[in-house]
């Protein structure tokens, strides 16, 4: 079989490095706020090419204390897509703002910049893009807008570890950038885990404080905040993937190339990159008019695939009752319909690529 993503393969490759960092943790016995984290955060903050980061527990919290740390919340409205995890919008709600979805690009699936201008109230006071799949938003055009109408950027880079544009690394372009630590994800932790990054570093600050209970020292608590702490397990393992990042970012562009070469002649509509970005391949999706057969086909030759993701954040149950605008959004829903995601992950040998490519090509066929 050949699964979507293999992280006990990626596990095995540094094993050693892993064993030793959770070691040192246990045998150190100092669990939150330690020198793990310290360290991760200095790092972290250096290969995004950035000032300031803060860890926290997970990518949901990182987007919500970022709203909250930039005085987002009852009335305001935040300018996103659709096509995302629900996450994104989860942590709108939680500060008591009310998203607001654009539609997506035809070719890159993207927040398409041309319709955001058009979003905009007198309520709106950010825009979250969402680098979605490890490739960048079209940052430039975004942060115009934004200059334009003063309003603030929040970058959702969960899926884009190292990712590039116009050779910046993304999250260095808004206000913040968030980042998960999910296991799944191109720079994942052994649980949850998330951060925020920022040139301002009184907001990095403020994020901090928010995160830690609202207190800036022990027993004295500023504000009222909440729990969500990036501990020093979680920070020794990522100081260890860290340094494999950009070579594991690499296999994954090779991998993309390898698809993209084989697959160009097919029915299959292809994701595309700008000139202007370095994609990280977090996911390979690829769109089909018939994805219940093509996913059939491979499931029966043991090549395990995803759908990232089926029902676009506007359609979703939760979102029901929220009386959220969004408009027209054709793209986003042709998309939710066609999209499928195939195999990506450093680990994956020549040999396995060349086989899904083989079975993917064969079902076109019949």
């Amino acid at each position: 079989m050949i699964p979507l993503i293999d992280l006990k393969a990626q596990y095995k490759t540094i094993q050693g490095e892993i064993d030793a960092a959770i070691r040192n943790v246990l045998e150190g016995g100092t669990f939150i706020q330690g020198k793990e984290v310290d360290c991760f955060e200095k790092e972290f903050s250096s290969y995004c090419e950035i000032k300031a980061c803060v860890g926290v527990g997970n990518g949901t919290d990182a987007l919500h204390l970022t709203l909250r740390a930039l005085g987002i919340g009852a009335g305001d409205e935040v300018i996103t897509v659709a096509n995302t995890f629900i996450a994104t919008i989860e942590a709108i709600a939680s500060v008591g703002a009310k998203p607001v979805f654009v539609d997506i690009c035809e070719d890159t699936m993207l927040m398409n910049p041309a319709l955001v201008e058009k979003a905009i109230t007198k309520a709106t006071r950010a825009i979250i893009p969402v680098h979605l799949y490890g490739q960048p938003c079209d940052m430039d055009a975004i942060v115009n807008i934004a200059k334009k109408y003063q309003l603030k950027v929040i970058e959702d880079a969960a899926q884009a570890h190292g990712a590039r544009w116009k050779q910046k690394r993304v999250g260095s372009f808004g206000d913040a950038a968030c980042f998960s630590f999910y296991p799944g994800k191109n720079l994942g932790a052994f649980g949850d885990g998330g951060a925020v990054i920022s040139q301002n570093e009184s907001l990095i600050q403020k994020v901090r404080m928010l995160a830690n209970h609202g207190r800036q020292e022990k027993y004295t608590h500023k504000t009222l905040g909440i729990n969500s702490r990036l501990d020093e397990l979680q920070a020794s393992i990522l100081r260890v993937k860290l340094k494999y990042l950009d070579s594991w970012n690499a296999k994954r562009r090779h991998l993309a190339s390898c698809y993209l070469e084989a697959l160009k002649e097919s029915d299959i509509v292809l994701p595309k990159t700008s000139l202007q970005t370095e994609s990280v391949w977090h996911l390979f999706v690829i769109r089909h008019s018939n994805r219940t057969t093509l996913q059939a086909k491979l499931k029966e030759q043991g090549i395990v695939t995803g759908i990232h993701y089926p029902i676009p954040l506007h359609r979703q149950p939760a979102c029901s009752n929220q009386q959220i605008p969004y408009g027209s959004l054709p793209i986003t829903e042709r998309a939710a319909n066609q999209v499928v995601s195939l195999p990506m992950y450093p680990e994956l040998a020549e040999s396995q690529i060349e086989f899904i490519i083989q079975t993917v090509l064969e079902s076109e066929k019949i």
